[in-house]
């Protein structure tokens, strides 16, 4: 069993920038895929980013393709969410996810693997 928290969420003017991060704890992440989610209200919970478990192989959402960044330092079972550029409407909870799999065109993560979830609100 893994825990994740998040961290680094808050308020910020469009066009900011925040650093999300996800610390886990319980066992080791370093052969987990990693990723982070983001749900508006009134949304569905979508994917923003995923990182393979070494780190070599990263993926993004077309929305934040070019201004998002996912990292994760294994030595420190921590994953990272470098978000630039941010729009008014990526305003979301933004959770942290474990253990990624790709199955039939989408990403799927055990119902344990969740977050609580960090708040970005981007002003206007």
């Amino acid at each position: 069993q893994v825990q994740l928290v998040e961290s680094g969420g808050g308020l910020v003017q469009a066009g900011g920038s925040l650093r999300l991060s996800c610390a886990a704890s319980g066992r080791t992440i370093n052969t987990y895929d990693m990723g982070w989610f983001r749900q508006a209200p009134g949304k569905e919970r979508e994917f923003v980013s995923a990182i393979t478990w070494r780190g070599a192989i990263t993926y993004y959402a077309d929305s934040v393709k070019g201004r998002f960044t996912i990292s994760r330092d294994n030595a420190k079972n921590t994953v990272y969410l470098q978000m630039n550029s941010l729009k008014p409407e990526e305003t979301a909870a933004y959770y942290c996810a474990a253990d990624l799999r790709w199955h039939t065109a989408a990403w799927t993560v055990p119902s344990d693997y969740w977050g609580q979830g960090t708040q970005v609100t981007v002003s206007s």
